[in-house]
């Protein structure tokens, strides 16, 4: 589905420019309009636990395309939970042990919120 220029807009001026999920400046031509609540879950699901329709402004987040890549068809619980393990699952590729053994990477642990969550 496609977002007229109006509900572009809109969404972008939600968090100011920021993507909601890492809040990353972005630029309105290279947003991505994201579901809060994924359309696949169906509008019982996101009734129930966000109490917002899902073709609504209030479900529409403004996206980076590497956050709304990753996040998927995942609810924004789901994707917290896929983020709290992600330094986990990155620290186990061999080159990335190298790269922290030389002090060249540092992780660091997701903090459990997102941008929209700390605006």
């Amino acid at each position: 589905m496609g977002f007229s220029k109006k509900t572009r807009e809109e969404v972008y001026k939600k968090y100011d420019g920021h993507c909601a999920y890492c809040g990353k400046k972005i630029e309105i031509k290279e947003m991505q309009v994201d579901h809060m609540y994924p359309k696949a879950y169906g509008e019982s699901y996101a009734r129930i636990v966000g109490k917002v329709e899902l073709e609504s402004i209030e479900n529409y987040m403004p996206s980076c395309r590497s956050c709304n890549h990753y996040k998927r068809a995942l609810s924004f619980e789901g994707f917290r939970k896929q983020m709290l393990t992600l330094h986990e699952r990155i620290e186990k590729i061999y080159i990335v042990k190298v790269a922290i053994d030389f002090g060249i990477l540092k992780l660091n642990k997701f903090d459990g919120k997102f941008y929209f969550e700390k605006m």
